[in-house]
């Protein structure tokens, strides 16, 4: 008979992640609020399903640092918008690298509304700049404030996140998409249905993987 585990799964070791972070030139102060996201995160999913529970114990390597590299993609962004955000991936760690600016508002969309509060509880612990809106997103988009960049991770099919993501992309912004080894194909089937120029660009975390930006075009 198994036994619900009591308490915060074990997560891997933060030091080597956050050694190649540093070396990428993020601060010790947001590495610092990375370690006190991935704390709650792994007290939160203890109660709730935030995250695939068999990827908590490797949350550095597999999420963590695999989010941050949108930031470093596109350092000059400071307004993002994350669409299905669930547990903060990568919208949380997105907010933990805008943190000291200013200027920067990161909007994260979440239908779970228990996720949304796990969403809303870490960004007040960690004073991030995150402003959480628990809705549908095609009910949400509409609201936001346009972004200069929009991303979804392990959300839907490419094609599926431009029907998401239209509103916004045609107004300006663009998007940065975390896809598989299946990106070729999901390039083909989204440019069947939308008119838009992307570009590949590699994984820091996985070599068959990409992150696809998507620029939106007239048809």
């Amino acid at each position: 008979m198994k036994h619900r585990r009591n308490g915060p799964m074990p997560v891997e070791p933060a030091a080597q992640t956050i050694a190649r972070l540093v070396a990428l030139g993020v601060s010790h102060e947001t590495c610092a609020r990375l370690e006190s996201y991935v704390a709650l995160l792994a007290q939160w999913q203890s109660r709730i399903n935030l995250i695939s529970p068999h990827t908590l114990p490797e949350v550095w390597s597999r999420h963590i640092l695999d989010s941050a590299q949108l930031v470093l993609l596109r350092p000059d962004a400071r307004r993002w918008v994350d669409l299905g955000s669930g547990g903060g991936l990568p919208g949380l760690v997105i907010g933990c690298m805008l943190a000291d600016l200013r200027d920067a508002r990161v909007d994260l969309v979440e239908s779970n509304q228990k996720k949304a509060a796990f969403l809303r509880h870490a960004a007040d612990a960690l004073r991030l700049p995150v402003h959480v809106h628990a809705g549908r997103i095609e009910e949400v988009v509409a609201t936001l404030p346009v972004p200069e960049v929009v991303t979804a991770r392990a959300l839907a099919s490419l094609d599926q996140l431009l029907g998401y993501a239209n509103l916004l992309l045609k107004r300006g912004a663009i998007g940065l998409f975390p896809k598989g080894r299946d990106h070729m194909r999901e390039l083909t089937e989204a440019h069947a249905n939308w008119h838009f120029s992307h570009r590949l660009r590699d994984s820091i975390t996985d070599d068959e993987a990409r992150i696809v930006e998507v620029v939106m075009t007239e048809a």
